[in-house]
């Protein structure tokens, strides 16, 4: 029988998502919680990235929750870290890790993207860097931790390419175990569906692997690739991290040229929600948490009565699964639609951003704000939530950060 020293928290598997929420809720419980503010970062473009960005890197924030006002606390350099990510297991009372998408072209000799990790110290917020290896692709976008803790997922845009990081007992990232590289068709040039006078025509010209995570199971693992128009679904081996094709392997958008961007699952897992960059619509799918097997159920627009370009960029589902927010950039706003009991959706307003090019929003953990990142404008603006109506009123909060491209809350 093995000692307790020889135990690591990444070896726990599966049973560690199990345990996980436990664990979790006991540390809350032996650890006074800050009730007036909570931590946030903001990963910018920095002037590694092509075209150059005005960021300095991750910087971190503190929100406070009674009016919304956003304080600098550290900027953390950092090359062009356009995606954070957090471990999800958060079982160490001190620390956790954060991970990093570094959106470059420019790392070791093959010249690609990369990942790096972080240790996080839970109190202060100070992130150290831990080290950085290969994405095995290049224009790295997004990144994602299985829910097990260990593997971290990234999609590389410009090479159209999906990688496996392994996480290691000590939360440094491995070299990838597995690479999936997007072939086929590219998709329409131009949307067959959108706003009327939309010209969102952008690179349906080979691969774009835009978003990659798992299902809530833990089970599979879904990747958006926008030049193809096509969403991949694989079932992930445990053990070695492989991704292996589900069948089918993947599912076209449900229009020509739509550009699936980023999804979201309904918290009850049983609903799977596309977003369409090009198409500025959102596809609402039944899924099978057993087969992955996925049935359309309704495409809707993410606007209301506008004509011209727009390119939708970040969805959000509510916690309680009552409402879902997604960012339109060129109109500059965040759609609010209600969720019906099916998880079908319905437009019920939206809210102008106060800034250009909102590429990411973000609820806070507490459910009370909801904060937009406006890449062009170099400014993140904060928002209350109505819960009951699921609206949002601006704060008049602003904070100034340069080509910011997503926030997180680590919670």
């Amino acid at each position: 029988m093995p000692n307790s020293a020889s135990i690591t928290r990444r070896t726990l598997l599966v049973s560690s998502i199990v345990a996980a929420p436990a664990a979790a809720l006991a540390q809350r419980r032996a650890t006074p919680q800050r009730s007036s503010s909570v931590l946030a970062y903001v990963g910018s473009y920095t002037d590694a990235s092509t075209p150059a960005g005005h960021g300095q890197g991750i910087t971190l924030w503190r929100l406070d929750l009674g009016s919304g006002a956003m304080s600098l606390l550290k900027t953390f350099p950092a090359a062009s870290p356009s995606w954070l990510a957090v471990d999800p297991l958060a079982l160490d009372p001190l620390k956790r890790f954060v991970y990093a998408v570094n959106e470059i072209d420019t790392y070791g000799p093959d010249k690609t993207g990369s990942a790096t990790a972080y240790t996080m110290d839970r109190l202060s917020g100070d992130l150290t860097a831990l080290g950085t290896v290969s994405a095995r692709g290049k224009g790295t976008t997004h990144g994602s931790v299985h829910p097990s803790g260990k593997f971290f997922f990234v999609a590389n845009y410009g090479s159209g390419s999906f990688a496996v990081l392994p996480i290691q007992p000590n939360g440094t990232l491995g070299e990838a175990v597995d690479v999936a590289q997007d072939s086929g068709p590219p998709g329409a040039g131009r949307p067959a569906e959108g706003p009327p006078g939309n010209f969102s025509i952008s690179d349906h010209n080979g691969p774009h692997a835009h978003m990659i995570s798992s299902d809530p199971t833990g089970r599979f693992v879904i990747g958006n690739d926008l030049g193809l128009d096509r969403t991949y679904i694989w079932r992930i081996d445990l053990a070695t991290g492989k991704l292996n094709p589900n069948d089918p392997p993947f599912i076209p958008t449900a229009s020509e040229g739509a550009g699936p961007r980023h999804f979201a699952f309904h918290p009850k897992g049983r609903v799977f929600y596309n977003l369409y960059e090009e198409a500025s619509q959102l596809a609402v799918y039944d899924w099978n948490p057993q087969t992955a097997a996925m049935t359309l159920k309704q495409k809707t627009p993410t606007l209301s009565g506008y004509s011209g370009t727009n390119f939708t960029s970040e969805i959000v589902v509510a916690p309680d699964g009552r409402f879902l927010y997604v960012a339109n950039r060129l109109h500059n706003t965040i759609g609010v639609f209600a969720i019906a009991p099916d998880g079908r959706v319905r437009w019920i307003g939206e809210e102008w951003t106060r800034g250009d090019y909102p590429r990411n929003i973000a609820l806070d953990p507490t459910g009370r704000f909801m904060a937009a990142c406006n890449h062009r404008s170099d400014n993140v603006t904060i928002f209350r939530v109505d819960r009951a109506t699921g609206m949002l009123a601006f704060t008049n909060q602003y904070a100034a950060v340069g080509s910011p491209s997503m926030i997180m809350f680590p919670g």
